[in-house]
């Protein structure tokens, strides 16, 4: 089966908000890639440079989260309202510590609750503008 992996795209601030969620799932990046460190003659400006080309950060079950800023030649990054990045914990715990972890001084527009179609249940949108939904089915099937 394909695996799906959201890349999310960042005005300059791509490694604020990856230190953030590393600091909430905890892991380390297996790759964090500059501007700078591609091989390229083509004068890039030094403000751009230090900006991040790549990162990743592995969540769990194979699950990664990707990201990399965006240069100003392509102009601002659209911060959309079109998609969450939807996350199954294994646990009430589990789905408290990364609802509360992410959604710091972010906006929760659904606070963690049970649901009446069996799930723990939350939305917000982070600090960075990212939308997330943590859900615990309290039905999985082991």
């Amino acid at each position: 089966m394909a695996a799906v992996n959201p890349y999310l795209t960042f005005d300059g601030n791509c490694e604020e908000a990856f230190n953030f969620y590393k600091s909430v799932f905890g892991g380390e990046f297996p790759y964090i890639g500059r501007f700078s460190d591609a091989p390229s003659d083509s004068g890039m400006p030094s403000d751009e440079a230090n900006k991040i080309m790549h990162v990743s950060l592995p969540i769990g079950h194979g699950s990664i989260i990707m990201g990399s800023d965006r240069l100003n030649e392509h102009g601002k990054a659209t911060i959309g309202d079109n998609f969450s990045i939807s996350i199954n914990a294994e646990s009430e715990a589990e789905a408290d510590k990364l609802f509360n972890g992410l959604s710091a001084g972010g906006n929760v527009s659904m606070p963690l609750q049970k649901t009446f179609w069996g799930a723990y249940f939350g939305m917000f949108t982070d600090k960075f503008g990212i939308q997330w939904m943590v859900n615990y089915d309290y039905n999985q099937q082991q």
